[in-house]
């Protein structure tokens, strides 16, 4: 028998779309969920305004007090000082090594894990003392924390709020601070929202660690659903003169020709989301970096010395209010310490005196050179958000990070063409990209989320493009799933008559 292939592209088409419609509808409904509700996520923004205030009067260790006492020494990559743990003010450190240490900094004494009493304590530092906490246990994963970030906190203590938006929190078991809050809300609104755009229910299962190449394959199989409908509606779709019903369309039913005009409306967009959503999974290492990491060191000289912060932290404390945080780092050549209030960055200091730090802009841009072993090209300084510095609302994906302005792009001439943009107040490397990332910003963020400044500054011009084309997505997968129902009832009932 010759080989029909105009057959087997129908064939093809109809019974694929009867699984992989309902997928699509899921994704469509779901996107239009998480324009409004992210996954949950502790902000930094929200983490700092939830610190109770460190007193500069309080009797706490400097530094190198606080770790000489549990015998460490050495280089730190990252230091902080906050009342994170129970209320009470704890050295987090990173070592060079990348092993990490919490630090009692009133008594020196090393903290090596957070019973339920400390967890409690820590929530209520953080919901405020009039609030009520019921503990739900401890969870290695669950729904809500499916973030990889999270994997040096686990197992998490979940304590729930009795306050107004029914928060639940999920308390770290390695340092005692509060790692991630979640609403009822956004609990809720996230079971038809990220949760299941991302295929969360495969997570934590005996397929988790198949989960990428589901997602993968799905969107896949939607592509391929997707192409061959919009040739099979073009095959079907009579340009030059109707069909004798009077409707360019051939099928009789009013649902099989609405899928049919959705379709070829909407199949363009369904294919673009289809594959910026693949993009994000940066599937099999297609367009992953490969260049190396900028090397710090060169910009801002050696890790801190632990015996060198000898400076008690009320020298930082004395002249500030509500102080939320200290942040030990070197920064082109000087260790210094970042005085951090609830709204975020507030100055900057010598960490041996205490004296004020600036630094220049062009003295920043100078010391970025040295960042990657190839020649910098140029520098430029950024007033405002361009296509690849932004900003987003915090409940988004790529929102609720650190954004700030002014901000130096510095462009190398390596094989990457690698950027790095620094903070151009305080030169803390704020991130980089290469062209394998720009170019993921635009067949991923660009063509997934629509974030081009031009249309996200215009709201609601944003919400109403994206809503008005998720409906008509939407509309394309839900009369494919009930013309595939129906085919499958037709099928049923003669294979009975049979």
């Amino acid at each position: 028998m010759a080989f029909n292939g105009k057959r087997w592209l129908y064939l093809t088409h109809r019974w694929t779309g009867i699984v992989l419609c309902i997928f699509l509808a899921m994704w469509f409904l779901s996107g239009v969920v998480m324009m409004y509700v992210g996954y949950p996520k502790l902000t930094d923004q929200e983490r700092l305004e939830r610190l109770p205030s460190l007193s500069s009067t309080a009797s706490l260790l400097s530094p190198a007090q606080a770790l000489s006492r549990i015998g460490m020494d050495g280089s730190l990559r990252e230091l902080t000082l906050s009342a994170a743990r129970a209320g009470a003010p704890v050295y987090q450190a990173v070592f060079a090594d990348g092993s990490r240490v919490v630090v009692d900094a009133q008594r020196g004494e090393r903290i090596a894990s957070t019973s339920n009493v400390i967890a409690l304590r820590s929530a209520q530092a953080y919901a405020g003392s009039q609030i009520e906490l019921s503990d739900e246990g401890v969870v290695d994963e669950d729904a809500f924390t499916h973030s990889r970030a999270l994997d040096r906190h686990r197992p998490l203590h979940r304590i729930m709020l009795d306050d107004a938006a029914g928060t639940r929190l999920y308390i770290s078991s390695t340092t005692g601070e509060v790692v991630r809050d979640a609403s009822q809300q956004e609990r809720g609104w996230n079971y038809v929202g990220a949760w299941i755009h991302w295929l969360y229910p495969f997570r934590g299962t005996f397929l988790d660690h198949q989960w990428a190449n589901i997602v993968n394959w799905l969107s896949i199989g939607g592509l391929a659903l997707t192409i061959t409908g919009a040739i099979v509606g073009l095959l079907r779709w009579r340009f030059a003169r109707p069909y004798r019903s009077g409707s360019r369309s051939p099928y009789p039913g009013r649902m099989m020709r609405w899928h049919h005009k959705f379709g070829l409306l909407f199949a363009a967009i369904t294919l673009m989301w289809l594959f910026s959503g693949l993009m994000s999974m940066v599937p099999w290492g297609f367009l992953r970096s490969t260049g190396p990491a900028p090397n710090v060191a060169a910009m801002h000289g050696p890790p801190l010395s632990v015996q060198r912060l000898t400076a008690a932290p009320a020298l930082f404390l004395s002249d500030a209010t509500n102080v939320r945080e200290l942040r030990w780092s070197t920064r082109l050549g000087r260790s210094v310490v970042m005085i951090r209030n609830a709204a975020g960055y507030t100055r900057m200091a010598d960490a041996l005196n205490g004296e004020e730090v600036r630094f220049e802009q062009a003295e920043i841009a100078r010391a970025a050179a040295g960042l990657f072993d190839a020649p910098l090209l140029r520098t430029e300084v950024l007033q405002q958000y361009d296509f690849y510095y932004y900003d987003r609302a915090p409940h988004t994906m790529t929102g609720g990070h650190n954004r700030p302005l002014p901000v130096i792009r510095a462009q190398f001439g390596d094989d990457q063409k690698t950027w790095v943009h620094v903070d151009a107040a305080t030169a803390e490397i704020l991130g980089h990209t290469d062209r394998h990332g720009r170019l993921r910003r635009w067949l991923f963020q660009m063509l997934h989320s629509w974030d081009w400044l031009p249309l996200l500054n215009r709201r609601p011009l944003w919400d109403a493009v994206l809503l008005c084309l998720s409906a008509g997505g939407l509309m394309l997968s839900i009369t494919g799933v009930v013309v595939g129902c129906r085919r499958l009832r037709l099928k049923s009932r003669a294979k009975s008559k049979h």
